[in-house]
């Protein structure tokens, strides 16, 4: 298969390194000419979750207009860059698959948009950390789901067939479903983690952090129906378990400046249960903090 990733974040840069290791050819798309020039010199290099690094090539380009033929786009910008990007991506031809790689709900809605006929959306559950313009991180396995909203799921069956345990892929149902609750998810570890700048694990060895998280999940319960079932809080406590030593992306935008995904990952969530008549007063208030600590420039 003839895969394109564009963006070279944490997730994209994992993503291509697994996909290159399946045997596949893989162009990865930069933003920086120097970064691509890098990669294509110096190749792609993973540090895994056991210490071990491996090196696989990819293609590195900085214009999609320099796109080889494809069998698949993988956009795995955060959803910041996705405005300049929609255009550019409708030019694709249409019968090219699109996977989307984004947090939260607000792009689910954009992407349908797009002229393509086969469109699907991926949420991670890995853990990853850029650590330079050619090397990332593995921090944690995760599964990597993918559900398709629009056309046929052919493409996306061959990814779930790779079989790496390092880099679990699985197709589900519902999409929109699907982003839900990754982003409930979110709701509750990342902008507690980004605020009191503590790992994924002391959500639950820090007493008052532990139960800010109950509050919210409480919250978001009584918002929407059934959540104490798809969701329960166990699953919640379950993942900071299992990421413990995580930096989420929240936390990682704070202490690098950069501006987080919180009106992508919660103002979606309190919108939808604004709509059913629930203020979520707790998850709010962080979210205006997380605001309040970017407009101030405070890390």
């Amino acid at each position: 298969m003839n895969i394109v990733v564009i963006g070279a974040g944490a997730v994209g840069q994992l993503t291509a390194s697994y996909l290159a290791e399946a045997a596949m050819h893989v162009t990865l798309v930069v933003r920086r000419s120097e970064q691509a020039d890098q990669l294509n010199v110096r190749h792609l290099t993973r540090i895994n979750v056991d210490g071990t690094t491996t090196t696989h090539r990819v293609v590195s380009i900085t214009e999609l207009g320099e796109l080889p033929q494809q069998d698949l786009v993988i956009v795995a910008v955060k959803y910041g860059q996705l405005q300049e990007l929609y255009d550019r991506i409708s030019m694709l031809p249409s019968e090219v698959p699109l996977l989307f790689m984004q947090n939260g709900l607000a792009h689910f809605d954009e992407a349908l948009r797009l002229p393509q006929g086969n469109i699907a959306f991926s949420s991670v559950a890995f853990g990853a950390q850029v650590i330079n313009d050619t090397t990332v991180q593995h921090r944690g396995v995760g599964t990597c789901k993918i559900a398709v909203a629009r056309g046929n799921n052919l493409v996306f069956k061959k990814l779930s067939r790779m079989e790496n345990p390092l880099f679990p892929v699985e197709l589900v149902q519902n999409p929109e479903r699907m982003l839900f609750e990754k982003a409930v998810f979110n709701c509750l570890i990342n902008p507690l983690t980004a605020i009191l700048l503590v790992k994924n694990g002391e959500l639950l060895t820090n007493k008052h952090a532990f139960i800010l998280m109950q509050t919210i999940y409480q919250e978001l319960a009584e918002a929407f129906v059934n959540l104490e079932y798809t969701i329960p809080f166990s699953a919640v406590t379950a993942l900071c378990e299992k990421t413990a030593a995580n930096t989420s992306s929240m936390l990682a935008d704070r202490m690098l400046g950069k501006k987080s995904e919180i009106d992508t990952i919660v103002a979606p969530i309190l919108q939808k249960a604004l709509t059913n008549g629930h203020i979520l007063p707790t998850l709010r208030t962080l979210y205006n903090q997380m605001l309040a600590i970017e407009e101030s420039g405070e890390r």
